[in-house]
């Protein structure tokens, strides 16, 4: 939004919630040119203000998400409206023209299963805030709880993404490397409890599980270097995620499948230049990230190409997004 041509657009932005006034609220308000608070405003209220402001364009940012307004683009408040980052897949009504996507995530062969026509970008569609990265010397293991000998497969998805075959495929992977820990996010005691009791009949220690309490952003976003690999989630896998991890400098994998809500980190991977990080099966998805495990060289190589794509391949780009 920061990055936009004011020579050639004016953009508007409609808060749908009470306004935030705290440093993230204020820089997005900012990041307008006009900012208007319609939270308290009726359907009809918020579709007239939209109206007389002239608007061409009008991405929905939520699509079924928590505090979505879809009434306001099934009252058509704008000549064209675009389903955008909010919801990972078509919202099947054809109020929405177009649903914000790339090529990766969105294949020419899935087009008959959205009702918005794809509007393409050419690398990720997924765009990055690159000012959050991380700055100065990363924790140590100790200061995140994490053993110093021990191989770290992180995975920082809302919980509510782990399933039980991509859990299982978790279990196999740390009981075929025996120095190796798998650091989630916490989410509650009920999480916790249940996924060390399926690690315990799977055979794995529930001190192998270890959770990283929720932090401040520009934290949590510096621990992710005291990670080894990242595992994806699947079929809802990673989004801003992977992106943390890729901006952190930690490598991704992950298992793309058909829809476009699996198929996001995959396409990061690709605008990043690490596609060979991408599989399309489960069992590609295991291969892979014990292979990688057990090949601290190559993990290296990997980590090392990720820094240097880092500032120069597209994803996080934000000038050229």
């Amino acid at each position: 939004l920061e990055r936009l041509d004011r020579t050639r657009l004016e953009t508007f932005g409609y808060g749908l919630v009470t306004a935030d006034t705290g440093p993230v609220g204020t820089r997005i308000a900012n990041a307008f040119d006009h900012f208007i608070d319609v939270s308290t405003a009726s359907a009809t209220q918020a579709v007239e203000r939209i109206r007389a402001d002239g608007i061409a364009i009008l991405f929905d940012l939520n699509g079924y998400t928590r505090n979505a307004r879809p009434e306001l683009f099934a009252l058509r408040s704008a000549p064209l409206q675009i389903n955008s980052i909010g919801f990972p897949g078509s919202l099947g009504m054809d109020w929405y023209d177009y649903i914000h996507a790339d090529p990766f995530v969105a294949p020419a062969w899935a087009q008959h299963q959205y009702s918005e026509r794809f509007f393409l970008m050419p690398h990720s569609y997924y765009p990055s805030d690159t000012v959050r990265a991380p700055q100065g010397p990363p924790p140590t293991r100790a200061a995140c709880g994490l053993p110093s000998d021990a191989f770290v497969f992180c995975s920082f998805n809302n919980a509510f993404k782990i399933l039980p075959e991509v859990f299982a495929i978790w279990m196999r992977l740390l009981a075929a490397t025996p120095h190796s820990v798998l650091w989630l996010l916490e989410a509650n005691a009920d999480v916790g409890s249940n996924l060390q009791g399926e690690a315990a009949r799977a055979g794995i220690a529930s001190e192998r599980l270890i959770f990283a309490p929720r932090v401040p952003n520009n934290e949590h976003m510096a621990r992710y270097a005291a990670a080894d690999l990242f595992l994806d989630t699947s079929p809802y896998g990673a989004h801003t995620t992977a992106n943390d991890a890729l901006l952190a400098g930690l490598p991704v994998v992950t298992c793309a499948g058909e829809t476009f809500a699996s198929r996001v980190a995959g396409s990061q991977l690709h605008a990043i230049g690490l596609p060979e990080l991408v599989t399309t099966s489960f069992a590609d998805y295991e291969a892979l990230a014990l292979s990688l495990a057990r090949s601290p060289t190559r993990l290296a190589g990997l980590r090392m190409r990720l820094a240097q794509n880092r500032r120069t391949q597209p994803l996080f780009d934000m000038a050229r997004y």
